[in-house]
């Protein structure tokens, strides 16, 4: 009897942390594709080592009688996307890898499209990413829109293996969903290899629920600015920022001013001081609230957030300064 193995055609890779209802719905439109099952397997990586998402990869694994194969990595310990997602390509099988997170909704014909492209040989193409905003979004809802303009990220990109071999994967020191991608894109890029794009390959990314002030925690992301001007500063100025936070800058020089001054007992110098760096913030919440909801609710979310962010903006850009010894724009 032949008993040959067929090795697929491209390998779905994603990584997942405790998001078990996002995952499914990822995971029924990525069974749902039109490619062939045979031509393509799925590689979930548990970064959080959930029994919850192994229950789940079981119980579609026995429903689709193992074509597509579907697998469940987890990780030692939890490392971030950029780790996760070194396990899982670096498991798979195929010489295409298609990268997707847990939080987007392939569309049907995603494979099919994204092998169509790379068929062509370059050594990675970037997909559409499509997310649905409403007339005015909130400021969250519009940072996630971003995605829909990017250049390369991994919601919906597809690299072949000998591509990833040649750079090494995801630089595992990018330890938060961020950078990670324009890290990798920069070092193909400095490679040498040749990226293509794919407009019929979607995925639609929905804008997932925020708490509230969700902002101030995403300014930890800026340390790894650092990270990556380090690696690539040239690109970095070219394709992310040219020029410092001025405003940030002068609303945290002033406020620091203003206190200096009042306890010097400078209280004209004091009210000035404090006046421009509270300018500043609701120059900073005006631009924020341009184009967005104006809830009440989101509007207070904005000025309170505007008054902290260039704080810690600043702060986490001075530790990153200093945890990889870089200056950045």
């Amino acid at each position: 009897m032949d008993f040959r193995y067929s090795v697929p055609e491209v390998s779905v890779v994603m990584a997942t942390c405790r998001r078990p209802g996002l995952l499914r719905r990822c995971l029924d439109a990525l069974l749902a594709q039109t490619l062939e099952p045979s031509r393509y397997e799925i590689v979930v990586v548990d970064d959080g080592r959930s029994d919850d998402t192994q229950a789940l990869i079981d119980e579609l694994s026995a429903r689709t009688g193992g074509t597509p194969a579907l697998r469940c990595l987890r990780t030692v310990a939890t490392r971030g996307p950029a780790g996760a997602r070194n396990l899982g390509w670096r498991a798979s099988e195929a010489d295409v890898i298609a990268f997707t997170d847990d939080d987007t909704v392939p569309d049907r014909d995603w494979l099919r499209a994204g092998l169509a492209a790379i068929a062509a040989r370059p050594d990675a193409v970037t997909g559409r990413v499509v997310v649905p905003l409403a007339e005015r979004p909130t400021d969250h809802g519009r940072m996630t829109g971003g995605l829909a303009s990017a250049e390369f990220v991994t919601a919906n990109v597809f690299v072949r293996r000998d591509a990833l071999l040649r750079v090494g994967g995801f630089d595992e020191r990018f330890t938060r969903p961020w950078r990670e991608d324009s890290d990798l894109h920069f070092s193909l890029l400095e490679a040498g290899a040749t990226i293509g794009h794919a407009p019929d390959a979607i995925v639609v990314h929905p804008v997932r629920p925020a708490p509230w002030g969700i902002s101030l925690g995403q300014q930890r992301n800026v340390f790894f600015d650092a990270l990556l001007y380090r690696k690539h500063p040239q690109l970095f100025v070219e394709r992310i920022r040219r020029r410092p936070p001025w405003l940030y800058l002068l609303i945290v020089a002033t406020a620091f001013g203003a206190v200096a001054a009042a306890v010097a007992g400078r209280t004209r110098l004091a009210w000035l001081l404090g006046g421009v760096a509270v300018a500043g913030i609701l120059a900073f919440a005006r631009r924020r609230l341009r184009g967005t909801s104006q809830a009440p609710s989101h509007v207070l979310e904005m000025l309170l957030t505007s008054a902290a962010i260039p704080f810690l903006a600043l702060y986490w850009r001075a530790r990153g300064a200093w945890r990889f010894r870089v200056l950045f724009p």
